[in-house]
């Protein structure tokens, strides 16, 4: 009996497709050109990547390609609006304000950087005074925290709580993304417009700053817009939500300048983009599917007619802040360059490039940040500091 049941055993493991023990209508035949795509957008876009990122960065690169690949950094930003007191409790867990941790000495000016047009005095870098060779740090709103943990510790964030008004206490996200927030330099009672807004973290981080007079947030896609309302209602108090202080619409942006010209006291476009990260990441609702080449080869083209449209709604004297997460200098320099040579030519508005070099001084040690580029500053990914990619550019409008 003993050798019978050894034998059974035996012959179990010779057999090498344990489905011909399954009853036949129990079988499932694998779909394979359904199932299991030859080449996911995941696999494109990295070789998309190593064939432009690896000439535009160089040696950067590898280590960049690294960080991309790895699980991002996230930073939690604070809800002012809630009555909880999580401050203290992300605190004891060894997150850190990395806007408070800042470097606040003075920044030499170095070298300064090339303008954009050189045919006519249209657009400069906000360059240091001849009597002064120092860039002085900025000033930020105190009602914006954003809270990180030390560099090179990967633990991750416990979701966060509603609430005794169901609001709730912190919203996670890249901490690179507050950046062009804070570039933007929303000052007490300004008229301010959201261009591309959904899904909302920028939107909320404006709010935080309590600052602004009237907000207006868009974004052309309605179930996008869907998303942003309901981060708005988790985190904003209903009072805050009124026509008087907010709208939300579902405009195409790149008609902005038709609906609403010379209107805004800051305009911040961040436009729809490659996505690096999630390119790499996500095979869902990738911009390197097949089915989407046309609309990825096309985004250049968007992302121009964007920031025009926000630079035509910006009031004179106004601020615009540009801003994408992908490190393609095709969707970056070469967009800001184009929108500035075309606002002069067709539009007869005279831009100016604001320097934002004290606010990559200032967070340097939180930060990695592409050297010298010749418009604009990016946050690159890191793996002792994996935020980012984030680029932002500002746009001074001079008339």
């Amino acid at each position: 009996m003993m050798a019978l049941l050894l034998d059974s055993r035996l012959l179990i493991r010779k057999v090498k497709d344990l489905r011909c023990l399954t009853p036949r209508r129990n079988r499932v035949k694998e779909k394979w050109a359904v199932t299991r795509t030859k080449h996911p957008p995941t696999s494109l876009a990295l070789q998309h990547f190593d064939a432009t990122y690896s000439v535009q960065l160089g040696q950067l690169w590898p280590s960049v390609r690294a960080a991309l690949l790895s699980e991002r950094k996230y930073g939690a930003l604070l809800n002012h609006f809630s009555h909880d007191a999580v401050l203290a409790d992300l605190e004891a867990q060894g997150c850190r304000d990395f806007l408070s941790d800042t470097a606040t000495e003075t920044q030499p000016c170095s070298e300064q950087k090339p303008e954009v047009a050189t045919e006519e005095e249209s657009v400069s870098m906000k360059k240091c005074d001849s009597d002064s060779q120092q860039l002085a740090p900025l000033q930020l709103s105190p009602n914006i925290k954003c809270l990180v943990f030390p560099r090179g510790d990967i633990t991750r964030f416990k979701p966060a709580r509603p609430d005794m008004y169901g609001l709730l206490g912190y919203y996670l996200m890249d901490a690179a993304s507050v950046l062009p927030c804070l570039a933007l330099d929303v000052q007490e009672g300004h008229n301010v417009l959201d261009l591309c807004a959904a899904p909302g973290g920028k939107t909320l981080a404006l709010l935080q700053s309590q600052a602004i007079g009237f907000l207006c947030v868009n974004d052309a896609s309605v179930s996008r817009m869907l998303r942003l309302r309901k981060v708005l209602h988790s985190y904003v108090p209903k009072p805050l939500l009124t026509d008087e202080k907010l709208r939300i619409t579902s405009f195409d942006g790149t008609k902005w300048g038709e609906i609403e010209r010379n209107t805004f006291d800051r305009v911040l476009v961040d436009v729809p983009c490659s996505t690096d990260r999630h390119s790499l990441m996500e095979d869902d609702n990738n911009i390197f599917s097949k089915s989407r080449t046309g609309e990825r080869r096309k985004l250049p083209e968007l992302q121009l007619e964007l920031l025009l449209a926000g630079i035509e709604a910006a009031c004179p004297g106004g601020e615009i802040l540009y801003s994408t997460c992908t490190l393609s200098q095709i969707q970056n320099l070469g967009v800001v360059e184009q929108a500035v040579y075309l606002a002069r030519e067709n539009h007869g508005i005279q831009l100016q490039v604001v320097d934002l070099r004290p606010l990559t001084h200032m967070f340097r040690k939180t930060f990695h940040f592409a050297p010298d580029l010749p418009l604009g500053e990016m946050v690159i990914p890191h793996l002792a500091a994996n935020f980012g990619p984030i680029y932002m550019c500002k746009l001074r409008r001079l008339t």
